[in-house]
C-alpha cells in the first residue's frame, strides 16, 4: 500500500492514522485528487491499486478507514466487473464510497453507483467538491426513527395523481444566446396564468440543460441534490419520488431545475428521459422542456413525444448553419421533423423595411416556415431573469412578454378544442 506522505515513493510506515484511501489503475492519472486529498487529510490517507484493494479490506488497519475514493477513467471499461467488486467489498466492510470518473459512460458509473457508492464527482474535480463530499460523508445520518406518512406534495393546481394526460413542449435554442431559456420560462409561466376564471392548467417547467441550465436562477430557485437522484435513478421512479424533486413556483407552477453540480449531457439515457416524460405528463397538462443546445442521445426521445418543438434562431448566419445541420441530423434519423416550429428571436421591427425580405431569403435559403417572430424586449429581459421573475410579473407590458402570452393562448386554446373533439 502506497503512503500519501509521499505517493511516488512509498513508505512502510505512516504517522498519521490513515482515514481513507485512493483505489484507482495509477492515481498519478488523476493529480487533482492528489491535491485535494492532501489538502483534506493531510497524511492521513494511502494509495490502494484495484488488484490490493479487497485483500486489505479484510485487514485491521482497514476498519479505521472512513472512506475510499474510487477514480476510474476511459480506460478502465474493460476493468468494470473488478472496480465493481471493490465497491462491493468496500460496502461489505462498511466503507463509505466515493466515484470519481472521467470519460465513464453513463450506463457504467450507473451501474457503480446503484452498488452503493454514496458519492459522484466528475474529474477534473470542481473546485471544493471533495470537500463537500467529505463533509457529507462525516455528516451524522438521522436517527433511526418510524417513517412518517409522506405528506401530499403541493404542486400548484392541485395533485392528479398520475390520471393526466399532459402535452411536451420541449424548446431548443439553434445557437446560444438565442432566447430558448427566456421563451422557456416565460411560456411555462404564462400557460399557468392562461386562463381568466376558472382553474388554472397545471404546468410543469423541466430544465434538461444539465450544465448550464438557467431556470434556477431565471425564477431564483435554488438547486437540490434531489434533482441528481432522481435523474440517476429513474428506473425505481414513483410518482411520490418525482413530485418530491419538484419546486413550487409562485403557487402558479411547479418547476424542476437542472441538477446543482455541471453535469455530462449523457448522464441521463434516452430510457431515463422517456421515464421522466411519461410521468411529467401523467401529472400536468403542460410540460415545457428546456433542452440544451447540443444534440444528444436523448434529442430524439423529447422530439417524439413532443406535440410542438419550438426551436429558436436569428437572423444572422451562426442561427441559418446550425439550423441546416440540425435539420440534416435529424433527416439522417428519420426523426418527425414537421414537429418543428421556428421562432425568430429579436426579430427585426415593422419600421425596417428590408425586415420582411430579409426573413422571407432566410427562410427560403433553410426550406422553413418561420411561423413565430418575438420582438427584442431590450433591458428589461435581462433585468427580470436577474430579479428571477417572469417578464408578466416584472414587466407586463414588455413587448416580448404579450408575443409569448398570444403563443401560450393559442397552444391552450388549440389543445382545449382538441380535447373537447376528442371528448
Amino acid at each position: 500500500m502506497t503512503s500519501a506522505a509521499n505517493v511516488e515513493n512509498p513508505v512502510t510506515e505512516v504517522e498519521a492514522p490513515l482515514v481513507a484511501c485512493t483505489i484507482s489503475r495509477d492515481v498519478q492519472n488523476f493529480d487533482l485528487l492528489i491535491e485535494d486529498m492532501e489538502t483534506e487529510l493531510g497524511e492521513g490517507w494511502g494509495d490502494l491499486s484495484f488488484d490490493d484493494a479487497r485483500q486489505f479490506f479484510k485487514q485491521d488497519e482497514a476498519r479505521d478507514l472512513e472512506f475510499v475514493a474510487v477514480a476510474i477513467d476511459g480506460e478502465d471499461v474493460d476493468r468494470l466487473a473488478q472496480i465493481a467488486d471493490v465497491i462491493k467489498s468496500a460496502r461489505d466492510a462498511e466503507i463509505k464510497v466515493i466515484v470519481i470518473a472521467e470519460e465513464v459512460s453513463p450506463s457504467a458509473l450507473h451501474q457503480l453507483l446503484q452498488l452503493g457508492a454514496e458519492e459522484f464527482i466528475p474529474y477534473p474535480l470542481p473546485e471544493e467538491a471533495l470537500a463537500g463530499a467529505i463533509a457529507r460523508l462525516r455528516t451524522p445520518a438521522p436517527s433511526a426513527a418510524p417513517a412518517p406518512q409522506a405528506a401530499p406534495v403541493d404542486v400548484p393546481g392541485g395533485r392528479l395523481e398520475g390520471k393526466s394526460n399532459g402535452i411536451i413542449l420541449p424548446v431548443q435554442g439553434l445557437a446560444g444566446g438565442t432566447g430558448a431559456s427566456t421563451l422557456a420560462v416565460n411560456l411555462a409561466y404564462e400557460l399557468a396564468t392562461v386562463e381568466k376564471k376558472g382553474p388554472q392548467p397545471r404546468v410543469l417547467l423541466i430544465d434538461l440543460s444539465l450544465q448550464h441550465g438557467a431556470v434556477a436562477t431565471y425564477l431564483d430557485l435554488p438547486r437540490r441534490e434531489a434533482v441528481y437522484e432522481l435523474l440517476s435513478s429513474t428506473d425505481v421512479m414513483d410518482n411520490d419520488s418525482f413530485l418530491q424533486a419538484l419546486l413550487n413556483f409562485n403557487d402558479k407552477m411547479s418547476v424542476l431545475t437542472a441538477p446543482a453540480e455541471l453535469m455530462p449531457l449523457d448522464v441521463i439515457e434516452p430510457e431515463d428521459v422517456q421515464r421522466l416524460l411519461d410521468i411529467a405528463r401523467r401529472n400536468f397538462d403542460y410540460v415545457v422542456v428546456d433542452m440544451p443546445t447540443t444534440i444528444v442521445s436523448w434529442t430524439e426521445i423529447v422530439l417524439t413525444e413532443a406535440e410542438v418543438f419550438l426551436s429558436t434562431l436569428e437572423l444572422d448566419m451562426r442561427s441559418a448553419q446550425n439550423c441546416l445541420r440540425f435539420l440534416r441530423a435529424l433527416k439522417a434519423e428519420e426523426l418527425p421533423i414537421e414537429k418543428l416550429r421556428y421562432v425568430l428571436n429579436r426579430a427585426p421591427r415593422g419600421m425596417d423595411i428590408t425586415a420582411k425580405s430579409r426573413i422571407k431569403r432566410l427562410a427560403e435559403s433553410l426550406d422553413i416556415d418561420i411561423e413565430l417572430q418575438l420582438p427584442d424586449g431590450g433591458k428589461q429581459v435581462a433585468q427580470s431573469g436577474d430579479h428571477g421573475l417572469p417578464l408578466s410579473e416584472s414587466a407586463a407590458k414588455n413587448p416580448l412578454r404579450k408575443e409569448i402570452m398570444k403563443l401560450a393562448q393559442a397552444l391552450h386554446l388549440r389543445t382545449r378544442d382538441a380535447k373537447a373533439i376528442a371528448a
